[in-house]
């Protein structure tokens, strides 16, 4: 049934000369105005109960037809109705109950009221071009001879509205591989493990970035295949920051349980699988923050020597981590896991960064007791051991950061420090003093366009190397922070040039490096 707006009109006119011809009649015929009263309650209730029915009845919408063909579309008054109003649902009717009731379910939810509205159609795939098609005929070896040349001949790209240039090596170089990557890399990751040790990622602390990657990497519906027979990488999901909670006897110092645990379950799985032994492991990777992760391979030789390792420990004095074969991870400090990027943010203008360096911490290793020895009295400089109450009252470690011109970056136990990644967050150019110390994602970023690295003799000059630092230059590495921070990001959802992808990338340009033969195509 179909009740125009004409209609509507019609019904209500009729109601209101029906009242005033029953009140010229009570005139005449002298009706008490009780009796009238009550007799006009009773029409004005007749007429709601079935105005409200006529609302309620359905409503069929005549059909249409689309580009492709005919389509009938049966819907509701309700439906109609919504769709009619849907722009100003954005204020609510106060005094509905219903409404506020919903409302409150809401929030108890910690959800905002939200307009439903239908999902956008999506848009039409996207037919793969000639160079995809053609990247589909090839085998998983003949693919990555392919990228290598394809890169090898990058076009140039200097102007990128994603890519900021200047904190690259070779942006064009960079921009190819990327796109290739996208393109050609499938990973398979190893089922096998039992938790904590595989498959449980730690997502809070300053070993987060394994425990990011592992948990990116396996719900990746992009890179990752299930098929082996067409991936390019085999992914070990084992975190050692979870081994050593898990073996590590306290006070023991010693490690060599976590090493061979790790060596039994690689050969387990070259036991189960032809893929590590075909290639003795050099397709293989894995990715580890903790400053354990490169001695937990000591108990296999070929996870040692041949595997792709990705560390924050990129210690290359050691022997165990080696440069231009294994990738250095950026070690990354997370607090909230549910958002990684709460406490950045807020970052000062030079003008209001009085402090020309800055360093707060623990007294272990080599390095820090000998800059806390030259600098700690400095009036310019704020080096501390841990940072005093007293201080920290006035001005918090972050605060400090987003105040000082450079932020120290001194090896620990290890060679690695989340000072680095921390400084970028807030734009205070970090001063990195770790010798033998391969920056992290070296191999595409152009580190000394945002950053200083000081050799660790020259501690006791460290005040005349950055006074020596010309203002424009200055200015320019701190303007590169801001460009370059994007990389550095951890996501919830990976995002192009994040994190992430970053570090998949360094893997990849590792895997290919190990493709000798690019004239076989």
């Amino acid at each position: 049934m179909f009740i125009s707006r004409r209609t509507k009109i019609i019904l209500q006119r009729a109601a209101f000369f029906m009242m005033r011809d029953l009140l010229h009649c009570s005139r005449w015929l002298s009706i008490g105005w009780r009796k009238l009263i009550f007799a006009g309650a009773i029409v004005t209730m007749a007429g709601f109960v079935l105005h409200i029915w006529l609302l309620s009845q359905p409503v069929t919408v005549l059909s249409h037809s689309s580009l492709n063909g005919s389509i009938q579309l049966s819907e509701s008054l309700n439906v109609a109705r919504t769709e009619q109003f849907q722009h100003i649902t954005a204020t609510p009717i106060r005094n509905s109950s219903v409404q506020v009731i919903e409302k409150m379910r809401k929030r108890r939810r910690g959800e905002e009221l939200k307009v439903i509205a239908s999902p956008p159609l999506p848009p039409p795939a996207t037919p793969p071009s000639r160079l995809q098609r053609h990247i589909w005929t090839l085998s998983s070896s003949e693919a990555l001879v392919f990228a290598k040349r394809e890169i090898q001949h990058a076009p140039v790209n200097i102007e990128d509205p994603e890519l900021y240039a200047p904190v690259f090596q070779n942006v064009s170089v960079f921009k190819r591989s990327y796109e290739l990557m996208e393109m050609i890399l499938k990973v398979y990751v190893y089922h096998e493990g039992k938790r904590p040790i595989f498959h449980q990622p730690q997502l809070k602390g300053i070993y987060a970035s394994e425990g990011w990657f592992m948990k990116l990497m396996e719900a990746n519906s992009h890179f990752v295949t299930r098929d082996p027979g067409k991936a390019h990488l085999f992914y070990l999901p084992y975190s050692v920051y979870q081994l050593g909670r898990t073996l590590y006897k306290p006070n023991s110092h010693d490690i060599g349980s976590l090493a061979n645990h790790l060596r039994d379950w690689v050969n387990f799985i070259a036991a189960k699988y032809p893929f590590w032994n075909r290639t003795h492991g050099s397709d293989h990777f894995f990715v580890a923050c903790h400053d354990w992760g490169p001695y937990t391979t000591t108990s296999h030789k070929e996870l040692k020597e041949n595997a792709i390792k990705a560390l924050c420990n990129a210690d290359t004095s050691e022997g165990i981590f080696k440069a231009g074969h294994d990738v250095s991870l950026p070690e990354t400090t997370i607090r909230t896991p549910r958002r990684p990027h709460r406490y950045i943010g807020a970052r000062n203008r030079v003008s209001q960064r009085p402090i020309l360096a800055f360093f707060a911490g623990f007294m272990h290793g080599r390095v820090r007791p000998i800059l806390l020895k030259y600098w700690r009295k400095d009036e310019d400089m704020k080096i501390y051991g841990r940072l005093p109450v007293h201080v920290a009252r006035n001005m918090s470690y972050i605060q400090h950061m987003k105040s000082s011109k450079y932020c120290i970056c001194p090896m620990g136990f290890e060679v690695n420090s989340p000072r680095i990644v921390e400084s970028i967050y807030y734009e205070c150019v970090p001063v990195i003093i770790a010798d033998n110390f391969v920056l992290p994602l070296s191999e595409v970023l152009d580190w000394s366009a945002f950053s200083i690295v000081v050799a660790e003799k020259d501690i006791p000059k460290l005040k005349e190397i950055l006074l020596a630092i010309p203002l424009r230059k200055y200015l320019r590495m701190q303007a590169n922070l801001k460009m370059v921070q994007k990389h550095f990001f951890w996501n919830p959802i990976p995002v192009k040039y994040d994190l992430f992808h970053m570090i998949l990338h360094s893997i990849w340009v590792k895997r290919l490096s190990q493709i000798q033969d690019v004239q076989s195509l």
